[in-house]
């Protein structure tokens, strides 16, 4: 009976009383073979696309473990193995050209890198299609890498599928990547195996909340050390600028009778304060935007000393500046 050969690695499958006087040099070929699979390494250049080999009792370079795809390529390109080979491959994409790579069978399906995905991935055949097994990589050339892709771990980027994260190994502790229905992307801290939750989401509802912390749940929010806004110094001028968002408590030393404009970056609910400070001469006026709503319906009379100080505490519903309090008349200094 004659020899025969291997579905997947072509290996050369010997009859007994075959091969006398060969049967060692077809051995050790095949044990080449097997090298080849398990750690060897080739460079394939692909710059039209290419078909890898899989010879019968011979090494290929369809059968090396480890292949690195090279070439400029000036469109987008297919890398066939055979039909019906079953193996796992670690593939490195290190072409250039802004163009697609696709790894696949013959007649099937396969992975595919991205025009400007230069990532290396594990794939293997099942026969039919060649698969990613999800397994990543580090690559610094790729300006997007993912988890279950690429892992760019220099510059920080790591990138989840919507609703997944990181998770402690008795699935309590979450760290957990979403994006809602009208794509706003955020992040929720939990820890499942508590009824009051603590969460932390950053990118609210609203397009000015950058950072939204809450609670699943009653529980309560504490800080075990002081929490506070730091004071900002508003640029004086004709009229007065105050973006609250990034300055909830600020302060201004008038130069001279001012306007003192419409907020910006309000979100419903938010409490600030605003320090208006006569300068060394004093007298200075204020008058107030129409959204700036005070007691009694009436703006407030600022104190003329020079150098002393008035106070005041805002909170905004979404369409007025309410007036929660003030003080007047403050020495500073």
């Amino acid at each position: 009976m004659a020899n025969s050969t291997s579905a997947n690695l072509k290996l050369t499958v010997q009859t007994t009383g075959e091969n006398s006087g060969t049967w060692g040099q077809i051995t050790n070929t095949n044990l080449l073979i097997l090298e080849q699979a398990i750690g060897g390494y080739d460079a394939v250049g692909i710059t039209s696309g290419a078909t890898l080999t899989f010879s019968n009792g011979a090494l290929s370079n369809g059968k090396n473990q480890v292949l690195k795809l090279t070439g400029t390529i000036t469109g987008n390109v297919n890398v066939t193995i055979p039909d019906s080979i079953e193996k796992t491959y670690v593939v490195d994409n290190a072409t250039t050209g802004a163009h697609t790579v696709t790894f696949k069978t013959s007649s099937g399906t396969g992975v595919t890198w991205g025009s400007t995905d230069k990532s290396t991935k594990i794939v293997y055949s099942d026969g039919t299609n060649v698969v990613d097994t999800g397994l990543i990589s580090n690559i610094a050339e790729d300006t997007s890498p993912e988890l279950g892709a690429d892992l760019d771990t220099n510059s920080f980027n790591i990138k989840f599928d919507d609703a997944h994260g990181i998770i402690d190994d008795s699935d309590n502790e979450q760290l957990l990547f979403q994006k809602t229905a009208s794509a706003v992307n955020y992040f929720e801290m939990t820890n499942a195996a508590t009824g009051n939750n603590p969460a932390i989401s950053a990118a609210g509802d609203d397009s000015n909340v950058g950072l939204n912390i809450a609670t699943k749940g009653t529980g309560l929010i504490k800080f075990d050390n002081a929490a506070y806004n730091s004071e900002t110094a508003l640029t004086d001028g004709t009229t007065i600028n105050w973006t609250v968002n990034t300055s909830p408590v600020a302060k201004v030393t008038l130069g001279g009778n001012r306007t003192i404009a419409a907020p910006s970056g309000g979100a419903t609910g938010q409490f600030v304060s605003l320090l208006v400070i006569q300068d060394g001469t004093g007298s200075r006026t204020v008058t107030w935007n129409e959204v700036y709503e005070f007691t009694g319906d009436s703006a407030p009379t600022l104190t003329t000393t020079a150098n002393k100080g008035d106070l005041f505490v805002f909170r905004y519903n979404g369409t007025k500046w309410l007036e929660v309090g003030r003080n007047l008349n403050l020495t500073l200094s």
